[in-house]
């Protein structure tokens, strides 16, 4: 019996090492492709089932058209995000599409945390400093999470995890989200997003990329902010207005930014760039301010993790070539 192909868009050496590692040698026959998934590289998954994409592939309507074209029975994301999917059209042409929507909400918390405590108390610097022999403390002068008041945008499961995390350091949470999983957290008071906006000393970001969160954090809600507050972003790229928060670090009515994500990533993140010159020069403006620090999306990166996604992913797949139900089709 011929065992069903699945292609790989956009993967690295730890993909194939999971995938592999959780592949029953009976289940699957794998392949790995380095590019990303667009209406240019869909051509490559021809003579596959499958094809699995991850944060940074296009789906739209262009790719989803040849990936119909060449008979492709399911597309398995192996993230929680789809808005690079265009999920209607998916529907039209009759390809299922499944995702992980949840892998380890603790490990994009704690780097929530990681960022925070990074900016507030200047790590990243000092480590530099005594690895050259400078043990000033100059320039060093930190801030205290506790009794800081943080808003939480978001509250699915990695935006509680967050804030649970928070209230262990003494924080104040407020959160704001349209449709709370529930709201009788002895840790969390709902407020409306523009309160939240107003009250945060730190505001984390933790709700989907749609069109009613794109540039959620625009001009006019920083303007509601605080002068000095400090944003962070694990979320997706596109929930900042990249343009008005570099206007706003440079007259200081943002104090401190820590990005996971940007909105512009598809062309950077998950690559060596060490020996090329960066184009982008937002991004490049970005990296010199002293109280911006960017890791390049690996929020979700942890062992648990990507052992999760390897789990869930192959098993999304197993039920939708079986015809089974499962229950993380993207509706």
């Amino acid at each position: 019996m011929t065992k069903p192909k699945v292609a790989f868009f956009s993967s690295k050496p730890y993909d194939e090492l999971y995938f592999n590692q959780h592949n029953d040698p009976l289940s699957f026959e794998l392949e790995f492709f380095s590019e990303h998934l667009s209406d240019k590289t869909a051509h490559l998954a021809n003579g596959f089932d499958v094809v699995c994409a991850f944060v940074n592939d296009k789906l739209d309507r262009s790719t989803l058209n040849i990936l119909q074209e060449i008979s492709i029975r399911c597309i398995a994301l192996r993230c929680a995000g789809y808005n690079n999917l265009d999920v209607a059209y998916s529907k039209s042409v009759g390809i299922p599409v499944v995702r992980v929507p949840s892998y380890s909400p603790q490990a994009v918390a704690e780097h929530v945390i990681a960022l925070t405590l990074t900016l507030f108390r200047h790590t990243h610097k000092a480590y530099n400093r005594v690895r050259e022999g400078n043990f000033s403390l100059s320039g060093l002068i930190g801030q205290e999470l506790y009794q800081k008041t943080v808003g939480i945008v978001g509250t699915g499961q990695i935006g509680i995890a967050a804030a649970k995390i928070f209230n262990g350091f003494g924080c104040k949470v407020i959160a704001t989200d349209p449709n709370p999983i529930e709201k009788n957290f002895d840790y969390i008071e709902y407020v409306s997003i523009d309160t939240l906006f107003n009250e945060s000393d730190i505001i984390s970001l933790h709700c989907p990329l749609n069109n009613n969160t794109q540039h959620l954090i625009n001009e006019s809600a920083i303007n509601q902010m605080k002068t000095g507050v400090t944003l962070i972003n694990t979320g997706r790229g596109g929930l900042i207005d990249t343009e008005a928060v570099y206007k706003n670090l440079k007259n200081k009515k943002i104090g401190a930014l820590g990005l996971d994500v940007y909105e512009e990533e598809a062309n950077l993140f998950f690559e060596d760039l060490s020996t090329e010159i960066i184009m982008d020069d937002l991004f490049m403006r970005l990296t010199t301010f002293p109280n911006v620090l960017i890791t390049g999306h690996q929020g979700f990166f942890t062992n648990k993790a990507l052992n999760k996604i390897a789990l869930t992913t192959l098993k999304n797949i197993e039920l939708v070539l079986k015809g089974e139900p499962c229950p993380n089709v993207v509706q």
